[in-house]
């Protein structure tokens, strides 16, 4: 079934259809699908009398709310760029993609979070007058396609710098058309969901499963920020019927304390992605929360989700949670060997993905989209596993050193950059080793330089406001010398190999 393919001609699809239906529930009320196309008017509208125009970047930075879904609309109709960024790096990350995106706009929650910027700067409080008081500017609706830039992402780069990835509207609609097409339910929506979007804006997960409920018509409710607390609450309040998450934030609504099966008695089905479920946490979810799971696996630069282990493969008698799952229809997987020619069957090897919904580029960034995106267009994922007889893709290790604490991706490289920093430091190391509850935890090992007398709470400190809280290391070893190459690499496997030993899968 095709329908709208960009997103503004899909809010305008169900506008017209479902003006009256709440589209966006926040802590501050509701709005309908026709006030929030009307919005999305005033917001472009707000745009070009700030000068702003095609390609032009608009950053956001603040807790979640309507208004990041407002300022989407409103970019996609004149052809600009909006930044989501993550409301809790230090000013000095933010600066950088400040910096490096080109802003010409920001909406923040404080202008105190921002270094020296060029750009205009908004606040949420002078937000509605703004996004009202501007005159109706001349100027015909930007002709935007399928291919054009809408969304701009920054994920943390291998070599201690973001990288924006830029995402067409078509990352927001390829993988519901595949499904569609080929009749699969594996992530549906029906005409009368409530969906919970529990994964900030920030993040793919986030604006994929936001974008998946406006495009199909449904009402969604905004958490600012995910607490167990909040999400069991909102879950019961509003009888919400689907939501997104990372495996952490179900053991943590698991972990609330008088919390039961009546509280998720409107749930038929969550979608988990961004790490593995164990086994023992998915048999609690399913007892509590009594629905259907999904599980997904993809990339920023895949646009999200590229692989699906669907309902049926959870269910009893069925089980493959060794597996990430199946690609979707018309989605291409291959597992390569160092030297580049494909794997056989079962052997290991990078996983290369192939689909509609991938990355346009990296931002001003040729060397790097080049590196990462093969001539025809496959994905290097950067994660070791192999295919097995019935077509599941299992995820063994990481080619890259990434480590994804809770969902969110912390490089080593950066890390490691703010530790060197510190006067005392002669050398460091940091690895992603398994926690129960995160997934995974990032842990440090440092060479002091001699008789410093270097501590794990001056690092702490020094790390305060040069890192997000969760890239800072939660445990540091101070050890004599950092493994070493003879070229001088971190033999980072060998650091990993005391955590992960008596794993079979090397990612938690």
């Amino acid at each position: 079934m095709r329908g709208p393919h960009t997103l503004v001609a899909a809010l305008a699809h169900n506008a017209a259809t479902r003006a009256r239906w709440p589209a966006l529930i926040d802590g501050s009320g509701q709005v309908e699908y026709g006030a929030l196309e009307a919005r999305s008017r005033a917001v472009a509208h707000a745009l070009r009398a700030a000068g702003i125009g095609a390609g032009d970047r608009v950053l956001y930075l603040a807790q979640d709310t309507v208004t990041v879904y407002e300022l989407l609309y409103g970019c996609a109709r004149i052809g600009a760029v909006l930044v989501p960024v993550n409301w809790r790096l230090t000013t000095v990350e933010i600066d950088y993609i400040l910096d490096h995106s080109g802003v010409r706009l920001v909406v923040t929650d404080t202008a105190d979070r921002l270094g020296t910027t060029p750009a205009t700067v908004v606040t949420l409080p002078d937000y509605p007058s703004w996004r009202d008081g501007a005159p109706e500017a001349a100027g015909e609706e930007f002709p935007a396609t399928a291919d054009t830039p809408v969304v701009q992402m920054y994920t943390s780069g291998t070599t201690g710098r973001p990288k924006g990835v830029v995402l067409a509207h078509r990352t927001f609609f390829a993988v519901r058309t595949l499904l569609d097409e080929a009749g699969l339910d594996w992530i549906d929506w029906h005409a009368d969901d409530v969906g919970l979007i529990a994964l900030p804006s920030f993040h793919i997960g986030g604006m994929w499963w936001a974008t998946q409920g406006l495009n199909a018509g449904v009402t969604s409710v905004v958490l600012p920020s995910f607490t167990a607390a909040g999400a069991v609450a909102t879950v019961r309040e509003h009888r919400v019927t689907t939501s997104c998450f990372v495996p952490a934030m179900l053991l943590l609504m698991l972990s609330e304390p008088d919390t039961g099966p009546a509280d998720f008695a409107s749930l038929r089905k969550i979608v988990y992605g961004g790490s593995p479920i164990g086994p023992d946490l998915l048999a609690r979810a399913v007892e509590t929360f009594g629905c259907d799971f999904a599980q997904i696996y993809g990339l920023t630069e895949t646009g999200n989700t590229a692989i699906c282990l669907p309902p049926a493969d959870h269910r009893p008698g069925r089980q493959l949670l060794h597996a990430a799952g199946r690609p979707y229809p018309g989605v291409g997987v291959q597992i390569r060997r160092p030297d580049g020619t494909a794997a056989a069957a079962g052997e290991s090897g990078e996983v290369l993905l192939h689909s509609p919904a991938r990355m346009v580029e990296y931002f001003a960034d040729p060397d790097a989209t080049a590196a990462t995106v093969t001539a025809d267009g496959w994905v290097r994922t950067g994660d070791a596993g192999y295919l097995d007889d019935e077509g599941y893709l299992v995820i063994r290790d990481r080619v890259k050193d990434l480590i994804i604490v809770a969902g969110e991706n912390v490089y080593p490289a950066e890390v490691e950059k703010a530790i060197g920093a510190h006067p005392d430091v002669h050398d460091c190391a940091v690895v992603g080793a398994p926690d129960d509850r995160w997934g995974e935890r990032v842990h440090a090992f440092v060479v002091a330089r001699p008789g410093t007398g270097l501590t794990t709470r001056d690092l702490v400190r020094f790390l305060t406001g040069r890192l997000a809280g969760f890239k800072v290391p939660s445990r540091y070893d101070f050890v004599e010398v950092i493994p070493r190459n003879p070229s001088g690499k971190i033999l980072r496997r060998e650091l990993r190999e005391r955590f992960w030993a008596d794993r079979d899968r090397r990612v938690n």
